[in-house]
């Protein structure tokens, strides 16, 4: 059963189980879109090799569109569209990095207080986040931010937001720690007898504390990798000659992602454009889905 939900500001497209409800799905939007639009489409045309669709095949799932508010759109001469924060660029998403920064922060505040709500209805690892190019990498945004994992991250045809930047910094870290593990132990007073002085900084909370930042979350009292979602597996799955969102952009975030030590499932679809690919890349979701989630779908 579908119905139109209102939350907060924005309305959500919303699919309820035909079973009892066990499992989520949140997903987003792409930029100019709506949750009503995108729902309708991924399920009517979302379809397996064996004619299977997600409600089918995952009957006590409720899936949850989102839909971003209208913005004014930089790269369309300031046009009002829905979408999930401002962009001056789609060809280049990280200029004018500036005038994302407001509509991640208020985004955020809508997609995590959706998951939280979520989460009192389903354990945290029977939720599964994600979006479409531009609701990819807000979702990826989001993720990034989490105090806790979840069950798991399903991303089609997006990039990461501030992708250089958090690359640069993690390799810049990870540089010093190598520098300061070449120091000899009679060099450092601190070391301790393995070799180790105050510990290597971890990737996770590095990235953690650096998108919490972005989206104007308070940063968390105990930093640490079992306060994060780096046990949330995540599929990336990316056309290779996308013409709207390029596929560098894609193998970008899933070197970053893999960076802080997520483990990513990244499918790059030969001769597919900015959409999701059917029914290659449907199979390669659901069968994520089950494998690395852990979900079961149903047999019937």
């Amino acid at each position: 059963m579908a119905n139109a939900t209102q939350g907060g500001s924005s309305s959500a497209f919303v699919v309820e189980p035909t079973s009892h409800h066990t499992h989520t799905f949140i997903l987003l939007h792409g930029l100019g879109s709506n949750g009503h639009k995108f729902g309708e489409e991924l399920l009517e045309t979302g379809v397996c090799s064996n004619g299977k669709k997600l409600p089918e095949l995952f009957p006590g799932a409720r899936l949850i569109f989102p839909t971003a508010k209208r913005r004014r759109s930089s790269a369309f001469k300031r046009s009002m569209l829905t979408q999930w924060f401002d962009i001056a660029s789609l060809e280049t998403p990280y200029h004018r990095q500036e005038k994302q920064l407001a509509g991640l922060a208020e985004s955020a505040q809508e997609i995590l207080s959706l998951v939280q709500k979520e989460s009192e209805k389903v354990p945290r690892s029977n939720i599964i986040l994600g979006g479409l190019s531009q609701g990819c990498a807000m979702s990826l945004s989001c993720l990034l931010s989490l105090e806790f994992p979840i069950g798991g991250f399903i991303g089609m045809s997006g990039w990461l937001p501030f992708q250089p930047d958090v690359e640069e910094l993690l390799r810049s870290e990870e540089d010093d720690d190598a520098e300061d593990s070449s120091n000899s132990n009679d060099d450092n007073p601190f070391a301790s007898a393995d070799g180790q002085g105050q510990g290597e900084r971890d990737p996770i909370v590095t990235a953690n504390h650096y998108y919490r930042d972005l989206l104007g979350l308070d940063d968390l009292e105990y930093p640490s990798k079992n306060n994060s979602s780096l046990s949330t597996p995540i599929f990336l799955g990316h056309g290779e000659v996308d013409e709207k969102v390029r596929v560098t952009l894609g193998e970008a975030a899933h070197r970053t992602l893999d960076l802080v030590g997520y483990n990513v499932s990244w499918k790059a679809y030969q001769g597919q454009g900015h959409w999701y690919k059917i029914p290659d890349e449907i199979d390669d979701i659901v069968k994520f889905v089950e494998n690395q989630v852990g979900w079961k779908k149903t047999e019937v």
